[in-house]
């Protein structure tokens, strides 16, 4: 059995409805819910663009594995959000990717995407887990 790995990021209060979001390699992502002139992006944003970014990562390298290196990618990312649960969420993602590059067919993406939700995408396995979240006070 592997022992489980631990990740840690610290988040700040900066004011308003804003946060800032700091990795222990000192790398920051703002996330900002204010009305007027936001900074950074809400927090369904972001996991928007982990789960994108995590799926890409995976089919990038799948791709070049396979001698097909990608030379465009983008997806096009859209959710469904459920009214009737409190609080409310996302039950049902629709990820498009479209790619091109020499030698890349269809097939390979399709092939490619599926291992990425099935088997590698940690971000995508997370949202389909129970995930237990412990909370612990403290003042500060």
């Amino acid at each position: 059995m592997t022992q489980p790995t631990q990740k840690s990021m610290t988040i700040h209060h900066a004011g308003q409805q804003r946060y800032t979001a700091h990795n222990t390699a000192g790398q920051q992502i703002i996330i900002d819910m204010t009305p007027d002139h936001p900074l950074g992006v809400g927090p369904m944003d972001a996991v928007f663009a982990a789960l994108a970014a995590c799926s890409m990562s995976d089919v990038v390298e799948i791709l070049r594995k396979r001698r097909t290196p990608v030379q465009k990618y983008r997806v096009e990312l859209t959710g469904l959000r459920d009214g009737e649960h409190q609080p409310p969420r996302y039950y049902h993602y629709l990820m498009r990717h479209v790619v091109s590059g020499e030698g890349i067919t269809q097939e390979d993406v399709e092939k490619a995407a599926h291992l990425s939700h099935e088997k590698y995408c940690t971000v995508g396995a997370s949202l389909n887990a129970e995930v237990e979240i412990e909370v612990v006070l403290e003042e500060g």
